[in-house]
């Protein structure tokens, strides 16, 4: 039998990051692009009700919220895997948590920035030449990309694009990093780099299996179950997608050459009703294909 369990399911990543604030703060000043001298000091975990509502919460998805000495806010969000709607839900969570300020009469001009870190066990972007595993976005002046504001930091990372350079690396960033990723059911042994860190050793501990009892244990292995399903699931409606779109794609390339056949007769001196019946385009595809090639014109 093992002796860890995997930190980025439900019941051990809100173990080891929504009961333990200093491990929580040693993540967000690891992994967040804070300002130089404004590293955080002490976090406190939001109760309740002071949690925006959030009606679109998926089984997929876990998160911690928590406000630091600053006032600042940060969620801190696992997500099992990427799908279209969750940029969108990390951006819907951040600006909730924002705009909850107001409810506590604090004027605009004293609302405090909030962050969103979103830890995805997937690959979420696909930008030519960059596989970097961490992306991050803020509200910028599109023609004056030096007026970045940050009131809203929305930070990406994705966990299967991370690959440690040096192992030896005992930077806080990549020693969670490398439990994040390193760590799961699988794991017999840590390597001393991790085990020798007082905050990684902590968390260490914390995803003991031995640490767990049988109800916490059925508890983690029916979520695992469920991940396990909704991620097929996900995987199969992926699968279903990129068929529609390859067949939707040689659709589009079968018009594309028809169009341009009938440009070639029209070219020589063929109308375009008589190019149509040359080529024995079907009745119901010529209105269509008349539209686009006079919109070419």
């Amino acid at each position: 039998m093992s002796k860890y369990l995997n930190p980025k399911v439900d019941l051990t990543f809100k173990k080891v990051f929504g009961e333990h604030p200093n491990l929580v703060k040693s993540l967000l000043n690891a992994l967040l692009p804070l300002p130089k001298g404004m590293e955080i000091i002490k976090v406190e975990y939001l109760t309740s009700e002071s949690v925006p509502d959030n009606p679109g919460k998926k089984l997929s998805i876990v998160d911690v919220r928590c406000t630091d000495n600053y006032g600042r806010g940060f969620i801190v969000e696992m997500q099992s895997w990427w799908n279209k709607e969750f940029f969108s839900r990390t951006l819907y969570n951040a600006a909730a948590m924002y705009s909850k300020q107001l409810e506590k009469g604090n004027p605009f001009e004293r609302l405090k920035e909030v962050y969103a870190l979103a830890l995805v066990n997937d690959e979420a972007f696909n930008y030519e030449n960059d596989n970097d595993y961490m992306q991050e976005f803020y509200i910028m002046n599109k023609k004056h990309p030096a007026d970045c504001r940050r009131d809203l930091s929305l930070i990406f990372v994705e966990l299967k694009k991370y690959k440690p350079v040096d192992r030896g690396s005992r930077a806080i960033k990549d020693l969670w990093l490398r439990y994040l990723t390193e760590i799961d059911e699988t794991t017999e042994t840590v390597d001393n780099v991790l085990s020798d860190n007082p905050e990684i050793n902590q968390a260490l501990e914390i995803v003991e299996r031995s640490a767990y009892t049988d109800a916490d244990l059925y508890k983690y292995n029916d979520y695992l179950l469920e991940i396990m399903t909704h991620h097929n699931a996900m995987k199969n409606e992926r699968e279903e997608g990129r068929a529609e779109g390859r067949a939707e794609g040689r659709e589009q390339g079968r018009t594309e050459q028809l169009i341009e056949s009938i440009k070639n007769l029209i070219s020589v001196g063929f109308d375009f009703d008589k190019a149509v019946e040359v080529l024995k385009v079907p009745a119901d595809q010529i209105p269509e294909l008349r539209r686009l090639i006079v919109d070419r014109k």
